[in-house]
């Protein structure tokens, strides 16, 4: 079975700062992935250079059994899915939330650069249903509030035929009835086997959507843990990923966490 994504004994380095070191971990087909750990911990850096916008100073990363450096970065980053609040401003305002989800196919910015097809606008306008934001498919994305955009980016990452999906903290800014109900979306997404696997970064333990099969624990740029999610998860390894004492609880299909008292 060709793993989605490798990376093996990857480390970032700019300057004298070394941002992530030993990284080695690979993502199967069938498996949903979060990624926990504090602020500047590395998960994002992570998903940058999992998703060919970074390179390693050293070690490997492939994509669907295609590595980096051997391969045109543009035809790879086509195989990713990739949903980031960075990635959002990079759009065009004028661009429509279609014309946003469509070009996902090519990892293009701009419809021009390629020719699409009804086929196409169909399936972004799916996906836009898929994620709650259908009625806003012909607005331009400078007209959208904050939680829609989300939304398009979302609906974006899963368009295409991506071998992976990549998701940086996609319930940021959300107000608890858009998280809840996005969390919600992603766990449908993430109980359909005929979806991409997926790669989640965030910091609550309670935003971990229905489904998710894996867990990789970060600290000061490496991997402090990292498998089956009911193995790995726990409050031991979640309070030494933080650096405080936390109770973990899991009621149902949600994981909740909290400072223990003293």
């Amino acid at each position: 079975m060709t793993e989605a994504l490798v990376m093996r004994g990857v480390r970032l380095q700019r300057d004298a700062v070394v941002l992530l070191e030993g990284i080695s971990w690979a993502v199967l087909p069938e498996e949903r992935w979060v990624v926990l750990g504090p602020n500047g911990s590395g998960k994002t850096t992570l998903l940058r250079v999992a998703s060919m916008y970074l390179h390693p100073s050293a070690g490997h990363v492939a994509v669907d059994g295609e590595a980096f450096g051997r391969t045109d970065v543009r035809a790879l980053r086509a195989r990713v899915g990739l949903a980031s609040p960075a990635f959002g401003d990079l759009l065009r305002p004028t661009l429509t939330a279609t014309e946003v989800v469509m070009t996902a196919r090519n990892a293009a910015l701009e419809p021009w650069w390629h020719a699409y097809d009804d086929h196409d606008r169909d399936r972004a306008r799916d996906l836009l249903d898929r994620f709650g934001v259908g009625p806003a498919a012909d607005r331009p994305v400078a007209t959208l509030s904050s939680g829609e955009r989300q939304r398009v980016l979302l609906a974006r990452a899963f368009s295409g035929a991506p071998a992976i999906v990549l998701l940086d903290e996609p319930t940021a800014g959300l107000d608890l009835g858009g998280r809840e109900d996005l969390v919600e979306r992603l766990s449908r997404m993430a109980e359909d086997p005929t979806s991409p696997p997926t790669v989640l970064v965030t910091h609550h333990v309670d935003e971990i959507p229905r489904g998710t099969t894996h867990v990789l624990l970060m600290r000061d740029g490496r991997i402090a843990e990292q498998g089956p999610i009911d193995v790995c998860l726990s409050a031991t390894t979640l309070s030494d990923t933080f650096g405080v004492p936390l109770v973990l609880d899991r009621r149902g299909d949600r994981w909740m966490a909290w400072g223990a008292t003293r």
